[in-house]
Protein backbone atom coordinates (compact mmCIF):
# COMPACT_ATOMS: atom_id res chain seq x y z
CA UNK A 1 0.00 0.00 0.00
CA UNK A 2 1.32 3.41 -0.78
CA UNK A 3 2.33 6.35 1.79
CA UNK A 4 0.49 9.47 2.23
CA UNK A 5 4.08 10.52 1.82
CA UNK A 6 3.89 8.78 -1.37
CA UNK A 7 0.72 10.06 -2.29
CA UNK A 8 2.33 13.75 -2.06
CA UNK A 9 5.18 12.96 -4.73
CA UNK A 10 4.72 15.07 -7.70
CA UNK A 11 5.20 12.43 -11.18
CA UNK A 12 8.64 14.69 -10.87
CA UNK A 13 10.02 13.47 -7.90
CA UNK A 14 8.28 9.97 -8.09
CA UNK A 15 10.39 9.45 -10.91
CA UNK A 16 13.51 10.98 -10.32
CA UNK A 17 13.36 9.04 -6.77
CA UNK A 18 12.89 5.85 -9.15
CA UNK A 19 15.58 6.19 -11.72
CA UNK A 20 17.90 6.78 -8.36
CA UNK A 21 16.43 3.09 -7.38
CA UNK A 22 17.14 1.74 -10.33
CA UNK A 23 20.43 3.58 -11.00
CA UNK A 24 21.69 2.03 -7.73
CA UNK A 25 20.49 -1.25 -8.60
CA UNK A 26 22.14 -1.62 -11.60
CA UNK A 27 25.12 -0.43 -10.24
CA UNK A 28 24.76 -3.79 -7.89
CA UNK A 29 27.41 -4.03 -4.77
CA UNK A 30 24.05 -3.92 -2.40
CA UNK A 31 23.10 -6.54 0.34
CA UNK A 32 20.07 -8.94 -0.57
CA UNK A 33 18.35 -7.03 2.34
CA UNK A 34 19.03 -3.57 0.49
CA UNK A 35 18.50 -4.84 -2.33
CA UNK A 36 14.91 -6.24 -2.04
CA UNK A 37 14.31 -2.63 -0.29
CA UNK A 38 15.25 -0.98 -3.00
CA UNK A 39 13.24 -2.94 -5.20
CA UNK A 40 10.05 -2.75 -3.18
CA UNK A 41 10.26 1.29 -3.20
CA UNK A 42 10.96 0.70 -6.51
CA UNK A 43 7.90 -0.76 -7.16
CA UNK A 44 5.87 1.80 -4.69
CA UNK A 45 7.37 4.80 -6.78
CA UNK A 46 6.32 2.77 -10.29
CA UNK A 47 2.63 2.86 -8.51
CA UNK A 48 2.84 6.79 -8.03
CA UNK A 49 4.20 7.10 -11.10
CA UNK A 50 1.54 5.23 -12.71
CA UNK A 51 -1.57 6.94 -10.74
CA UNK A 52 -0.34 10.27 -12.19
CA UNK A 53 -0.19 9.10 -15.79
CA UNK A 54 -3.63 7.25 -15.65
CA UNK A 55 -5.01 10.56 -14.14
CA UNK A 56 -3.30 12.67 -16.80
CA UNK A 57 -4.37 10.33 -19.69
CA UNK A 58 -8.21 11.00 -17.92
CA UNK A 59 -7.79 14.66 -17.91
CA UNK A 60 -6.94 14.35 -21.61
CA UNK A 61 -9.85 11.76 -22.87
CA UNK A 62 -12.04 13.74 -21.01
CA UNK A 63 -10.98 17.41 -22.84
CA UNK A 64 -10.81 15.68 -26.07
CA UNK A 65 -14.24 14.69 -25.31
CA UNK A 66 -15.75 17.93 -24.27
CA UNK A 67 -13.83 19.67 -28.04
CA UNK A 68 -15.48 16.51 -29.49
CA UNK A 69 -18.75 17.55 -28.18
CA UNK A 70 -18.49 21.33 -28.71
CA UNK A 71 -17.45 20.78 -32.68
CA UNK A 72 -20.45 18.68 -33.13
CA UNK A 73 -22.62 21.24 -31.44
CA UNK A 74 -21.34 23.94 -33.69
CA UNK A 75 -22.44 21.91 -36.66
CA UNK A 76 -18.87 20.86 -37.07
Amino acid sequence: MTSKVDEALSYEQARDELIEVVRRLEAGGTSLEESLALWERGEELAKVCRRWLEGARARLDAALAEEEGETEGDGG
